[in-house]
């Protein structure tokens, strides 16, 4: 018979050592595969017939150690972690439903918002993110090429930091219930810049920060564009 263990190995998650395939201490995998694109079609499948333990842990994350986090999990360090594409899917879900009720609030209770508006973010908000992440990623990978992680990673990349921005989407939204002509487009570019830019200098750690920040900028600002006229086409062509 054939022998499946292994010499002594250091687990990357616990740093625990010990043989065999999975870790004794932690039970996560000693030996990680790089992620490609077929492990994370194989991810979309897990996300229809399961629901991971590890939403709450992953999204403090997002916001504690922006960057860190998304690099941790293409390294490998992946056991506690909401898995990317539930992560995204519940993410948008939850933003499509406040954006919804927020813009129902407005047009009910301020004479203010747009119900068209309210009619995309409810039912199209998520399939248009998920069809333009494609282009997302491939926009990234094309500004950072150089970098070490392969297509497949940067979409992971791309799925968590959505996921934290779609919940600053969020919390700039309520503001218009306090002020319903505020413009919100700004705010939520200026976060959507400053969050990214934190993010990118810790998932690209190797390269020269001030250039990673520079392509930061010059990414985010072409994706965030995409997005919006996506969106403006979409509640147009909505409205007739």
């Amino acid at each position: 018979m054939m022998n499946n263990t292994v010499g002594n190995q250091t687990c990357k998650y616990c740093k625990a050592e010990g043989s065999g395939i999975y870790c004794s201490n932690c039970g996560n995998l000693y030996a990680t595969k790089r992620i490609t694109i077929k492990s994370i079609l194989h991810d979309v499948f897990h996300f229809v017939t399961h629901l991971d333990k590890g939403f709450g842990y992953t999204l403090k994350q997002l916001f504690t150690a922006p960057g860190v986090t998304q690099r941790d999990y293409v390294e490998g360090y992946r056991a506690k972690h909401q898995k990317p594409f539930s992560m995204f899917f519940l993410c948008a879900s939850i933003t499509a439903l406040i954006r919804y009720r927020i813009n129902i609030a407005l047009v009910d209770y301020f004479n203010s918002g747009n119900a068209t508006e309210g009619n995309f973010f409810h039912e199209y908000m998520v399939l248009m993110h998920s069809l333009l992440l494609p282009l997302y990623a491939l926009i990234t990978w094309l500004i950072f090429y150089r970098s070490k992680y392969n297509y497949a990673e940067i979409v992971v990349f791309f799925l968590y930091t959505l996921s934290a921005f779609f919940l600053i989407m969020d919390m700039v939204a309520l503001l218009r219930l306090i002020w319903p002509p505020l413009n919100t487009d700004y705010i939520e570019l200026s976060l959507f810049l400053i969050y990214n830019a934190i993010t990118t200098v810790n998932f690209f750690n190797s390269s020269n920060k001030w250039v990673v920040i520079i392509k930061s900028i010059i990414n985010m600002v072409i994706v965030y564009f995409i997005a919006n006229y996506a969106q403006d086409f979409l509640v147009s062509v909505l409205k007739h």
